[in-house]
């Protein structure tokens, strides 16, 4: 996501402080079957629908996350008369959406609109990506309105559903099977670069690449609308966010954690989108430069999977806060990228430190939740002010690289932006130990 291809689901076991009051409220003596009472924790139904939830994270951010094969591409042959600010724009407006439109389709979730947004959704998507193929070498236009604006929209619109809908048919074994759908978005950006690298590359052209990868998408969203189903009721009263955005703008360690959020994103997506073109900028093989994102994203994998261990002795903030050090102390080693092994290396250190910071901003807003029954409205406010970091991050990194290629200034501006989130989530840290020790 987004990145910020956002994982708050993986503190989805916060959800379930409030299944005992729903169930408390019917006598065990009751005849009454309540579909509220058991979850399946399994069964064709439950794991169809997990199935489903794992293809929209690999047709969603694990595509999103792959813009860096673009920015090489449009960069270098497709859309060589714009500037770095102008191209990397179109990725970040596309993460940007996939976090701001997902307050609206979480609320449109909450009145039951489960199958409207994941069918239009993925129908967006795979338009979006066809259409994409039609755009002309130099159309800028084109090119922002179908892969920036439509399929970000789409990223949106699924991201929240796919996720929530899990919930309800694993209360016990949700922890377990999070880590299993949300590691899609890392596979899908491990496939798709290498499948766009090679044909984009080869002698298919970008027209007919664009469209297989159409084709691939729809495929896949098409199974995955087919798997999915709902099986609780809408909530009576969904969550108000304007309440909540009142409510938590007063709590001081969540302003300080919003302020973290948006500054590490200002860097976070520099690496992701930049690294294959500093590869190949400072003479790496062209060849192995292709799988310097592939690199990056089976570390960040490895990184999303690990995290929940690690936490468990670190605790959460104190992890927050490491990983965010981490993802900005990389990002400034990115100045000194010059060779095969660099690429290696940064690739590895950058992908675990983001997979786990990624991983860790869910479950630090639960930690930050007075109250269970906000938990909704409060991450998708933390998601939306994220967005903005990502929004603006890498188009002023584009502006501070210009036509000569002069990585050592946007790789200073968006590591000391992202230690400064880092210095935010401190100061958050340290005041939440404070305020729960008195």
């Amino acid at each position: 996501m987004l990145s910020t291809e956002p994982q708050a689901t993986r503190d989805s076991d916060n959800e379930e402080s409030k299944v005992p009051d729903v169930e408390s409220s019917v006598s065990k003596d009751s005849v009454l079957p309540s579909r509220l009472d058991e979850f399946p924790e399994g069964g064709l139904a439950a794991w169809s629908t997990a199935f489903g939830s794992f293809l929209i994270l690999f047709c969603g951010w694990g595509y999103t996350t792959s813009f860096g094969v673009y920015e090489d591409f449009y960069t270098q042959h497709y859309l060589t008369n714009k500037t770095q600010f102008a191209i990397s724009s179109i990725g970040s407006f596309n993460a940007f959406l996939g976090t701001a439109v997902s307050i609206v389709a979480g609320s449109l979730y909450d009145r039951g609109y489960f199958y409207h947004l994941v069918i239009i959704g993925s129908f967006l998507q795979g338009f979006s990506i066809f259409m994409l193929s039609f755009a002309k070498p130099n159309q800028y236009y084109q090119i922002f309105l179908t892969q920036g604006l439509c399929s970000g929209v789409a990223l949106g619109l699924l991201y929240v559903p796919s996720l929530a809908v899990v919930s309800h048919y694993f209360k016990r074994k949700r922890t377990l099977v999070m880590t299993l759908v949300i590691p899609g978005s890392s596979l899908g950006a491990i496939i798709h670069p290498i499948m766009l690298n090679n044909l984009l590359n080869g002698q298919l052209g970008f027209a007919n690449t664009v469209r297989a990868s159409a084709g691939m998408v729809s495929t896949l969203l098409l199974i995955a609308c087919l798997c999915m189903r709902t099986r609780l009721d809408p909530p009576t009263t969904p969550v108000n966010y304007i309440a909540a955005a009142t409510k938590c703008l007063h709590d001081v360690p969540f302003i300080f954690a919003l302020s973290g959020s948006f500054l590490v994103q200002i860097g976070f997506y520099y690496p992701l989108f930049f690294l294959q073109l500093d590869s190949v900028k400072h003479g790496v093989s062209i060849d192995f430069s292709f799988y310097s994102l592939v690199i990056l994203n089976v570390s960040s994998c490895v990184g999303r999977v690990t995290s929940g261990y690690i936490a468990a002795y670190t605790g959460v903030p104190n992890l927050t806060v490491i990983s965010a050090i981490m993802c900005g102390s990389v990002i400034l080693g990115t100045i000194g990228l010059s060779s095969l092994t660099s690429v290696v290396i940064l690739g590895v250190l950058y992908g675990y430190s983001s997979g786990v910071y990624n991983a860790m901003v869910g479950p630090l807003v639960a930690v930050l939740t007075p109250d269970p029954s906000e938990l909704g409205g409060w991450m998708g406010i933390c998601f939306f002010v994220g967005g903005f970091g990502s929004l603006i991050g890498t188009p002023i990194s584009g502006v501070l690289l210009t036509s000569n290629y002069t990585w050592w200034k946007p790789a200073l501006f968006s590591g000391l932006a992202a230690l400064a989130g880092a210095l935010m989530y401190s100061f958050m840290g340290f005041i939440y130990v404070r305020r729960n020790k008195f």
